[in-house]
């Protein structure tokens, strides 16, 4: 666990430079006090950390020193690879790239590591892409993707809601989520960073002026915060249902969020066998368009403004089967 604490203090003051001991601390979750002698062990090690007092202190490597990639375990090497996914390095650009790369980290792995993390490479393919669903490749992806590496200024035609605007961005970060990819961004001007979806920019220009990336900036807290936010405020509704057990069975795999209903609790409509949810929904019409589906397995015990949506949708249908028939 030392060795392993050690060694991780090297590559984050190789790849980030430099670091003060909250920082570290944090980052390792351990105390400032382990920080300070773990410091002292690589230093007597040999290895040439530098540090500086006051406020803008902190200890990094002695300029052009660096350290092997070395001393991977087991379960390292496989996680290592698993950020290897090549449909979106392709429409990065970085396909070329990351093959290099990885043949790179192979040769500087000990026998051993080599061979588990080529086992692993072999043995595992990642599909970021759900079923039914294609893969999403926006217009403009390579383009925000070089102004995020670069910290580049771009500005966009987007369509939102609203409609179409022009804004001028500062790029954070990329995401992507089930196929598809979001640009997390600031508008010039404003405070806090917004999402955007990449296939709605219908226009880019890159201005290549830089910008000052906020220095706290966590992408993937960002993202956490961002998308549970958007869940909360987006089903504001609950839908009780009742389902059969094949309705269940349908329910467990489009992995759709439901909380049982306590036993006893439940409606005496309820026909025998049947289990009853509480299931969220956007609005009284996504509800019943997406009950719809569950046809004869699935009963909407309320609330009442959703029953009524619901047969309305029905007697829409009938009539226009009985108008084709």
């Amino acid at each position: 666990m030392k060795a392993s604490r050690l060694l991780s203090i090297m590559m984050m003051l190789q790849a980030r430079g430099r670091m003060t001991a909250p920082a570290l601390a944090e980052a390792l979750e351990v105390s400032e006090r382990t920080i300070l002698r773990d410091i002292d062990q690589l230093s007597t090690a040999g290895v040439p950390i530098l540090g500086d007092r006051g406020r803008n202190g902190g200890f990094q490597l002695r300029e052009g020193w660096s350290t092997d990639l070395t001393g991977l375990t087991e379960y390292e090497a496989h996680a290592l690879f698993l950020a290897g996914l090549p449909g979106p390095a392709t429409e990065l650009g970085l396909d070329g790239m990351a093959t290099s790369a990885r043949l790179k980290m192979i040769a500087s792995l000990p026998p051993d590591s080599r061979e588990q993390a080529d086992r692993v490479a072999s043995r595992l393919h990642i599909d970021t892409v759900d079923w039914y669903r294609a893969q999403e490749t926006p217009l403009f992806l390579r383009e925000v993707a070089n102004a995020v590496w670069s910290s580049y200024r771009i500005e966009v035609k987007y369509e939102s809601w609203h409609g179409l605007s022009r804004r001028e961005l500062e790029p954070l970060g990329l995401v992507l989520k089930g196929g598809t990819w979001y640009l997390i961004a600031k508008v010039v001007g404003r405070p806090g960073a917004l999402t955007f979806r990449l296939a709605n920019i219908s226009e880019l220009k890159s201005s290549r002026r830089r910008f000052k990336r906020p220095a706290r900036f966590d992408l993937a807290k960002h993202w956490r915060d961002a998308m549970n936010r958007y869940e909360t405020d987006l089903y504001r509704l609950t839908a009780h249902i009742a389902v059969s057990p094949r309705g269940e069975n349908w329910l467990a795999n489009a992995r759709i969020e439901t909380a049982p209903v306590l036993q006893g609790a439940g409606s005496a409509e309820v026909p025998s066998g049947w289990k009853e949810f509480l299931m969220p929904i956007e609005s009284i019409e996504h509800g019943a368009r997406k009950l719809l589906g569950y046809g004869s397995n699935l009963k909407i015990v309320g609330p009442q403004e959703l029953k009524n949506k619901f047969m309305e949708e029905l007697s829409q249908l009938k009539a226009l089967y009985k108008r084709g028939a």
